[in-house]
This record gives structure tokens, sequence and C-alpha cells, in this order.
């Protein structure tokens, strides 16, 4: 499964946990501006915003999990199973295949008001990349500097949530998922008085015991409410180094460590990568379950003029300073 969130200091930052018990050997990809995408209904489309973000390549399409553009627009496709539902193509309508959807939105949309309004004549068709490669159902958050956004093709229709979090995990729909947290409203980060009884002298024994029953477990439900809770009331100091620092840490909450949830045989689920995008530079940071170490890729260090996509193979392997 998943979780996305977004983050603000002094800049703005995007990212995701992707969490699989498998990889499809993604690639930090850069697409410039004058890669050529063919979209399967909606035609062909030769100039675009450049974007950056993690993509498994195929037949040189850049299959985006997740990416920012040029103008500080982020978009990240999570794991949305038995609630997502693609619809027959309909005339009038943009009709973009799930894979198509985040470059369809990065390629033209420089914020988030630019993003509803094509929402608007969107149809999220049901159309696969190809046979090997079955459309996957997913649900999307979307985010600028200032606010952000959820996308569900559901059996209802398109729903547009604005999402005040700036999180996203997986099933139920998002609407569940903010109803549910009405029931940690009690959560704080100062130490509880007593309400229990007032017959009882109770002991604040330890330090945290204001989110006592936070959430700790790997569902998605729980980690849409520890990411919340970790993300709302996060500090940090205004510095890159601090400001990525913080979002890992934000994402380290709800990280999957392998051997806590079997999906059979010998496979487990676990955080393949982690992605910290600020928006405002074009940086793509990035760490892997066996990498620790903090990555960067920066689009603007490229061609962005250029026709072809440039890929980055992720550094996999643990990277240790040793200091004697």
């Amino acid at each position: 499964m998943c979780t996305a969130a977004t983050y603000a200091t002094k800049d703005h930052y995007f990212g995701r946990n992707l969490d699989l018990e498998y990889s499809y050997k993604e690639t930090v990809t850069v697409t410039p501006r004058n890669f050529v995408f063919n979209f399967r209904r909606a035609g062909k489309m030769e100039k675009h915003y450049a974007m950056i973000g993690m993509a498994y390549v195929a037949d040189n399409y850049p299959l985006y999990y997740d990416a920012i553009n040029e103008k500080g627009v982020g978009m990240a496709g999570l794991n949305f199973p038995s609630n997502a539902d693609y619809k027959e193509e309909v005339e009038g309508k943009d009709n973009i295949a799930p894979f198509e959807f985040i470059p369809w939105v990065l390629s033209q949309c420089a914020n988030i008001s630019e993003v509803k309004a094509l929402l608007e004549r969107i149809n999220i068709a049901k159309i696969n990349f190809s046979e090997m490669l079955p459309a996957s159902p997913l649900h999307w958050i979307i985010a600028d500097k200032e606010a952000s956004i959820t996308v569900e093709s559901v059996k209802d229709g398109l729903k547009v949530y604005d999402n005040p979090v700036g999180i996203l995990t997986n099933n139920p729909t998002f609407d569940i998922h903010m109803f549910n947290l009405n029931n940690y409203m009690a959560m704080s980060i100062e130490q509880p008085v007593n309400n229990f009884s007032s017959k009882l002298n109770l002991d604040t024994y330890s330090r945290g015991m204001g989110a006592l029953g936070l959430p700790g477990d790997l569902s998605s439900a729980s980690r849409f409410v520890k990411a919340t809770f970790t993300k709302m009331n996060s500090l940090s100091g205004d510095s890159e180094s601090e400001s990525i620092s913080q979002f890992f840490h934000i994402l380290e909450s709800v990280y999957q460590q392998r051997g806590c949830v079997h999906m059979g045989g010998d496979k487990y689920e676990i955080t393949i990568y982690t992605s910290c995008c600020n928006m405002d530079k074009g940086i793509y940071y990035y760490t892997t379950y066996e990498n620790s170490q903090i990555t960067g890729v920066d689009m603007n260090k490229e061609n962005l003029d250029s026709t072809e996509l440039v890929n980055y193979d992720l550094i996999k392997g643990q990277q240790i300073n040793m200091q004697n």
C-alpha cells in the first residue's frame, strides 16, 4: 500500500512512500518539454511543462508513480483496490487512461485551479497500457504550493475532494478517511489531564501520553490517521536540509518493515522507496528500503528543452559513512 504527503516550510514539498512486495525497476525520470506524449484517445502533445518523478519506463513511455512539474504541481497515484472504477469512453469528454492521468495533468496545469478546470471535462477510461500491464486501481493526490485535492473514480462517478490535511493512503474512500479523524480529536502533543475520574489519583508516568491511542498498525486507515497527526503537528526549520529531513521523518512514521505484512509465500510488503520533491526548486529526493542516505536529482540541471527522457537508476545499496 502507500502513503503520500505534502509539507511546507520556506519551500513546499510533496512525496510518498511506495509500499509493495515487488519492484518494476523504477527510475527517477525527467520528461523534458518537447518529449512527445501520444495519448491513446486525446491525441498528441508535443510541447508541455517538464516534469520529474519516479516512473517505470515501458516502450519509452514514463509510467509515473509520482511526479512534480516545473510549475510546482505534484501528483501521486496510490493503490485503491475494489473502490476504483474506470469508465467506458464518453463522447465529448477527455478520455484519459489511468496510466496517462499524471502526465496529462502535469503537462498542462500550473496550479490547482487549472487542475480543477481540467477535471471538469475528464473521463478516466478503462484503457490498459498493454496486455501485460493492465490498469492499476488507483486514486490520486494532487497538490500545488497552496492546496491539495484527492481524485477518485468510483462507481458513482468522478469525485474531487479538497484535501485540507495533505495526506493520502489507500482504502477506504477519502471522505471516510476524513470522517474517521473525528474519532481522534482527543489526541494531543501535550501531556493529558485526568478526566477519567476525580476520585482516582492517576499518573502521567511517561512522556507522549497525550497521543495514547494513536494508531500504530500498518493498515491504510491507521496510516492516514498517524501520518496526519505527525504532519499536522510537525515542526521544522526553513533550511533545505532541515525541511527534507523532517519530511522523511513524517513518512518514516508509517514505514512498512519487511516481515510485518505477509503477502503469501516468501513475499512481504515493504516501503520500496520514499520520495520528497521540492516543488519550488524541481528537486526529487529519495531513499530506498536498503539505502537510508538521501539521494537527489535536480531537473533543472538537465536539458528541459530536449525530446528524450532522462533516467536515473535508484541507488539501492546502503551508504555508510565510517568515522574511524
